[in-house]
């Protein structure tokens, strides 16, 4: 039984969820859908899918043809209750395939922000061990609406659907459990358009200066998050 993750772009890749799985021995397969790697045609030898991020929208079907694909996918996945948990972009995803509205957020949230769990998120399994309000890196211009017959685990002040669990297992995070210090410097240069055009909002210098601070926390945050969402499988 493998782990499926979705990637949607090179940079964005399974960073500290691969190494967890490398650690802990739970074999994984990452799918590069940009590429145009293609999706299971099965999902009888599927343990559970991880959808990671990405700076494509959800709503640009035309113009990155994978993501109708992968709809019909998460859909299937859903429908089978499959452990699954996207970041972001597949968050995003995962709500729509669940006939929530994915729309721009009033502000781009990037860089550290503080989260924090709802009542519901704090008695969830993927939450435990969290304190009510923690960090984490966000980088993200749209939103999600909670899924009908979801449940939110987690709100902000800027954005206030952070995190929502549909059934038992299945887990959208707008914020990235998956981010190294290596692929946040990378996002910084390779999407310095636009954070150059969020002057006076988004300061480069600082969020490499913090992240410096909380890599090591950060990392053991992940390892909590990945630790409690195996648990799932």
């Amino acid at each position: 039984m493998t782990v499926q993750i979705i990637k949607h772009i090179d940079i964005e890749g399974p960073g500290t969820i691969g190494g967890f799985l490398d650690d802990d021995g739970i074999p994984y397969n990452v799918i590069d859908v940009f590429n145009e790697e293609p999706l299971p045609n099965s999902l009888s030898n599927t343990s559970a899918v991880i959808v990671l991020g990405g700076p494509m929208n959800v709503y640009e079907e035309e113009k990155y043809t994978f993501l109708k694909q992968e709809d019909e996918f998460l859909k299937e996945v859903i429908e089978e209750g499959l452990p699954t948990l996207g970041f972001c972009l597949g968050a995003q995803l995962i709500a729509k395939a669940t006939g929530a509205l994915v729309k721009q957020n009033p502000q781009k949230e990037i860089g550290w922000f503080s989260v924090s769990v709802t009542g519901e998120g704090s008695d969830d399994p993927l939450f435990r061990g969290f304190q009510e309000e923690f960090d984490v890196f966000q980088w993200h211009g749209d939103t999600f609406d909670i899924p009908e017959d979801a449940v939110r685990l987690a709100e902000s002040e800027l954005c206030p659907n952070q995190a929502f669990r549909v059934g038992s297992n299945i887990y959208g995070l707008q914020f990235h459990v998956e981010v190294t210090d290596e692929m946040i410097y990378q996002w910084l240069d390779a999407y310095r358009d636009e954070v150059n055009s969020l002057i006076g909002i988004v300061d480069p210098d600082q969020i490499i200066a913090v992240t410096k601070t909380k890599s090591e926390s950060y990392k053991a945050q992940a390892r909590q998050f990945c630790s409690n969402f195996v648990k799932l499988l």
